[in-house]
């Protein structure tokens, strides 16, 4: 295995919409980068912290709060996320590991600026921007109708952001953040309505340039 520790980790976020396979990618992503020796480490927001855990229990509808209750959640969420000393995605990268999110800021963007303005919510993230900016953050573009199908085959209960109408919304708030952020983020949009294999492919092209890997 190489050896990381002098270099600091990679910062790899893959986003989209619920349903776009982001977590099936994630596990091919990571098995790739390990079988060329790069240590990595998995990761997903919400995550497991017991601020997560709250968010967790807002999404299946168990507690009932405001949005903007919600978007300060998520920042809290991220922010421990970060920088926490057990876990946290700051330390692993200083200390060589390469960490593949499912999900960072730009879900914020994407799914809070439906019920409030994306300015206020981009606003909200900026101690997250400042303290960590993904090396690159590949958002798999599925439309609508794919992701519905995929998420009626795969969970029992449907979580509060998986609505087909809303669904078509959180695509163009994506889209609408990557405009706004262009200038300051590294953003590559992969087809995620073919197979698996494929959009695995594709990734991969885009993530092995950050690395020493032909």
């Amino acid at each position: 295995m190489k050896d990381n520790t002098h270099n600091k980790g990679k910062f790899i976020v893959l986003e989209g919409i619920d349903g776009s396979g982001k977590s099936t990618q994630i596990q091919y992503l990571t098995e790739k980068l390990m079988q060329h020796g790069i240590l990595c480490y998995p990761t997903m927001e919400p995550t497991d912290s017991p601020i997560g855990s709250l968010i967790h229990q807002i999404m299946i509808g168990r507690i009932k709060t405001d949005n903007k209750v919600i978007a300060a959640l998520f920042v809290a969420d991220r922010l421990d996320h970060l920088l926490n000393d057990v876990n946290g995605i700051v330390p692993k990268i200083q200390e060589g590991v390469t960490i593949v999110s499912d999900r960072y800021y730009f879900s914020s963007f994407a799914y809070h600026s439906i019920d409030m303005p994306m300015e206020w919510v981009i606003q909200a993230n900026q101690q997250c921007m400042e303290i960590l900016k993904p090396t690159v953050s590949i958002f798999i573009d599925v439309e609508p109708d794919v992701a519905i199908g995929r998420i009626a085959k795969n969970r029992f209960h449907q979580e509060l952001f998986e609505k087909k109408s809303r669904l078509i919304k959180v695509r163009e708030k994506y889209l609408e953040a990557f405009e706004k952020l262009k200038e300051s983020e590294h953003v590559v949009i992969i087809n995620g309505n073919r197979d698996t294999k494929a959009i695995a492919d594709d990734i991969w092209e885009e993530v092995k340039k950050y690395f020493e890997i032909k």
